[in-house]
């Protein structure tokens, strides 16, 4: 049973290290949900293209880090947030996982003819205010109106910029074996909460999007692991079982979670029950999941507890040496299972 297992998981090995390549006719909404397809498109045609060599959530220049992002959520109001909170949230998120200080952002919105005022200024008022608990100035920014039918009463776009904390030293490709991994609250809450608002399925769950800027956790990692800590993500599009593929084959290095270990809202756990879905593969947009060295994991998971809204960090698993470029999960039932990117888009327009 070993050496077959051995054997499937060496299958599975030699097909992921091969380079991505873009080779789909069109574009359909799989591209944009977080899993192969969209890595597909951005290591096999984007980063090409551009010259990029590491795939983080912001580019370094100079002492400042700079990200930018489109939100084009549906519906635009849902429990817990918004799309205006969410535009400013995931913006300072990129940033603060990438470990800069967020400073300034710039806003552009595109609104549908028709959109009613009030709700234009509800989002407005959303914006100023998630800007501003996040410590935060809208500088910039541009307004552009489309048709009736061209877009879902409204997108927007953000471009971030913070400062560099010299304490941080992170990358996507700095994991090593014995690595802790750690995630910074419950799993899943953002995506699932998207799904219900939308009233396609017959549940009815008191589930809130977990949407909430990241800089003060990151901040206490900072002060509690230094250069210990590796790398910090937040695990939106795609989940956590996206971000921990992206970073294995970043590090060539192997991932194992315990599933047991990782904390799921029960009203989260019964919806993605009912409906088929691994909670794991579901978007988050105020959750991160972190990686530190063995000997400063205890103190970096403390630090993570002590902030508000994090008290239910925990450390899900560990990085291991074999087979590299690939997570697997150990079961409740003792087992041991292959958890790969996401193929398809079962929930589109999270985020």
């Amino acid at each position: 049973m070993e050496r077959t297992e051995d054997h499937v998981l060496g299958l599975i090995e030699r097909v992921k290290s091969k380079p991505l390549r873009f080779r789909d006719e069109q574009i359909t909404m799989a591209h944009g949900a977080g899993g192969k397809a969209t890595l597909t498109l951005i290591e096999g045609l984007l980063a090409p293209a551009f010259g990029i060599d590491e795939l983080a959530d912001a580019a370094a220049v100079g002492e400042l880090a700079v990200t930018t992002d489109s939100f084009v959520v549906r519906p635009i109001r849902f429990p817990g947030g918004s799309i205006g909170e969410l535009a400013v949230n995931g913006t300072v998120n990129d940033l603060a996982v990438s470990g800069a200080r967020p400073l300034a952002l710039t806003l552009s919105l595109v609104l549908e003819e028709g959109l009613s005022a009030d709700e234009l200024r509800a989002e407005v008022e959303a914006i100023a205010r998630a800007a501003e608990a996040a410590g935060v100035r809208i500088v910039a920014g541009d307004t552009k109106v489309v048709e009736r039918g061209r877009c879902d009463s409204m997108y927007v776009t953000t471009t971030g910029i913070g400062r560099l904390d010299p304490r941080a030293q992170l990358s996507p490709s700095s994991l090593r074996p014995g690595d802790r991994i750690l995630v910074s609250g419950p799993v899943g809450e953002h995506g699932t909460a998207i799904m219900l608002a939308r009233g396609e399925f017959e549940l009815d769950a008191a589930i809130e999007s977990d949407t909430k800027p990241l800089w003060p956790a990151v901040d206490a990692l900072l002060d509690a692991a230094g250069d210990s800590l590796r790398c910090v993500r937040d695990a939106t599009r795609g989940g956590v079982a996206s971000v921990l593929n992206e970073l294995a084959r970043a590090s060539g290095v192997a991932i194992v979670v315990r599933e047991a270990q990782v904390p799921v809202h029960p009203a989260v756990a019964g919806a993605c029950e009912i409906l088929g879905i691994d909670p794991m593969y579901v978007a988050n947009e105020g959750t991160l999941v972190a990686f530190a060295a063995p000997e400063a994991a205890d103190d970096a998971l403390a630090a993570l507890r002590s902030v508000a809204g994090c008290e239910a960090a925990a450390e899900i698993g560990e990085v291991k040496t074999e087979p590299p470029g690939m997570v697997l999960v150990e079961t409740g039932f003792g087992g041991r299972r292959v958890m790969d990117m996401l193929v398809g888009d079962p929930l589109p327009r999270i985020c």
